[in-house]
């Protein structure tokens, strides 16, 4: 028997991941698909890899150079536009403050950042490492540089992200994109089907 609420996809995320743009690209589609709620969780990749012991697959350079290959596969089956940024790894901390940030001040802008820090890092590739490409992409969504500073310099801001990240790695999570539907845990954005039977059988 299917329960009353309806599913709810908890997707943990971190922009300096690029399989993580790609699960950005489709969970829309599957929650609305499946009447599940999408539910954005900001953490902090690299405290989560600290913390777990796992390092990012290009820290093994034939997994790397394989990645690059299978991420392009990947994408061109999605049919989503997708270019490697020539800056990786970028240091996000300030990106996923941002997104922590937003969603606790000004959720109303906190979807329309998250797409446009995607698109920034892996559709047309900015240095989001660097504060001035940060505050070009900022602009058009109407948000001013020295707001986005005192946002992400807030420390109930920082507390957020660093609670965020310490739940994800309490529930299991070792890297991204990884969704919960539920208990269910699904590491990877080739495990969307999954992600999609999941919420089905709710």
């Amino acid at each position: 028997m299917n329960s009353p609420h309806p599913p709810r996809i908890e997707f943990y995320f971190d922009f300096g991941s690029p399989t993580t743009y790609l699960a950005h690209t489709q969970l829309p589609a599957i929650a609305a698909a499946t009447g599940a709620e999408l539910v954005w969780r900001p953490m902090l990749l690299g405290g989560v890899f600290k913390a777990t012991g796992n390092a990012s697959p290009v820290s093994v350079p034939a997994k790397g150079a394989w990645m690059g290959q299978d991420i392009a596969r990947w994408a061109a089956r999605y049919g989503v536009p997708f270019r490697f940024n020539p800056h990786f790894p970028i240091n996000t901390l300030t990106l996923m403050r941002g997104a922590a940030g937003l969603q606790l001040r000004h959720p109303e802008l906190f979807k329309p950042y998250a797409d446009a820090v995607f698109e920034a890092m892996w559709v047309h590739p900015r240095n989001l490492g660097e504060p001035s490409e940060v505050g070009a992409v900022l602009a058009p969504l109407g948000i001013e540089p020295e707001a986005f500073m005192a946002l992400v310099s807030d420390p109930a801001v920082k507390a957020a992200l660093v609670a965020a990240t310490e739940e994800a790695v309490a529930r299991g999570v070792f890297g991204a994109p990884t969704c919960f539907v539920g208990t269910e845990m699904h590491f990877g954005q080739d495990r969307l089907d999954f992600v999609r039977q999941a919420c089905l059988r709710r």
